[in-house]
């Protein structure tokens, strides 16, 4: 997992730094460095994977922007910097210390970071039966990975549709419908009998089912990144989205031997924000100045105690008062 991330002139974020749980919550207005932190992730992944001799050689441009990147065990002494040679994204990636034997098992682990933007109109598509069984990133091809978590691991895929049908009471079953070409599409049984395909749920439903899925995955990747994790869910099964994404980030406490998976994920719903009440420490705000932006975490404010007294932890988000809010003109 990753302890920290230091940002220098990468894009809005030119100088901060933020330490890393293993479930985070972004909190901020649009371009304020959410979407960034995100993409430095990805970035993070793409060159860790590439070998040194595929890396744009040459030196850093002076001033150029650089992310700096620490890990928490087995991997604390490693750091590694990304940095820029040409053009405005990092395109070099340096090890310290560079001759690491930990450097093979790491970069393995780094190139299990997956980020998700999820689209309805993608999660509804039928997929290829049989074909890829890795949500992408919009996620489509959602069909299949059910598809295949029923054959190949059935008790995950029982458990994903007994969580799917408590919160959705009025429907019955989960389906699975294979038709022409080799392609497979999901439904909803209801409860008094017929279906609802995929392309006739609501935003919301679709939504949730992709969560399950990624929540579900037997095999998850190490780190987990999705943005705006509210979107279209009704605000009566936000607490059930982020219990789904709890059990990546702690199965221990749902009696699960799988490793944690790292959370990193954007909200503007003050209703998701205030489930976190009591764990303000999993709370990034991301605050803008002028083209300036930074992070901070919840926890580390001192008035955090009165003001938690005082009232709900999303109306004051939404207030102004924990900041991470649009700039009054």
């Amino acid at each position: 997992m990753i302890a920290s991330i230091a940002f220098r002139n990468f894009k809005a974020l030119r100088s901060t730094r933020v330490q890393f749980t293993p479930f985070n919550l972004v909190i901020g207005p649009n371009g304020s460095g959410k979407t960034s932190l995100i993409e430095a992730l990805m970035r993070l992944r793409t060159l860790s994977q590439l070998a040194p001799s595929e890396r744009p050689a040459g030196r850093q441009r002076p001033g150029g922007p650089e992310i700096e990147v620490a890990f928490c065990a087995p991997y604390e002494r490693l750091r590694v910097r990304l940095g820029c040679v040409s053009g405005v994204g990092c395109d070099t990636l340096g090890l310290e210390p560079a001759d690491a034997p930990e450097w093979a098992q790491l970069r393995e682990e780094l190139g299990r970071i997956r980020s998700y933007s999820l689209d309805h109109d993608a999660i509804a598509r039928p997929a290829v039966a049989n074909g890829r069984t890795e949500l992408s990133s919009s996620g489509g091809n959602l069909a299949a990975v059910l598809q295949a978590m029923r054959a190949t691991a059935p008790a995950a895929y029982a458990a994903l549709c007994g969580e799917l049908l408590r919160v959705l009471p009025e429907f019955r079953a989960l389906e699975l419908i294979e038709g022409a070409g080799g392609r497979v599409e999901f439904a909803l049984r209801l409860a008094e009998n017929g279906m609802v395909p995929a392309n006739e749920l609501s935003q919301g439903m679709r939504y949730f089912i992709a969560v399950l899925a990624l929540a579900f995955d037997p095999d998850p990747p190490r780190i987990l990144c999705i943005e705006e994790v509210d979107r279209g869910i009704h605000p009566r099964t936000l607490r059930e989205v982020r219990d789904a994404l709890y059990r990546l980030s702690y199965p221990a406490a749902c009696g699960s031997t799988q490793r944690p998976v790292q959370i990193v994920t954007t909200s503007h719903s003050p209703y998701f924000i205030d489930l976190f009440r009591d764990h303000p420490e999993e709370i990034i705000i991301s605050d803008k100045h002028g083209r300036e932006a930074r992070f901070a975490r919840l926890a580390d404010r001192t008035d955090l105690p009165e003001l938690l007294r005082e009232g709900s932890l999303g109306d004051m988000w939404f207030s102004g008062i924990l900041g991470g809010v649009p700039e009054e003109r």
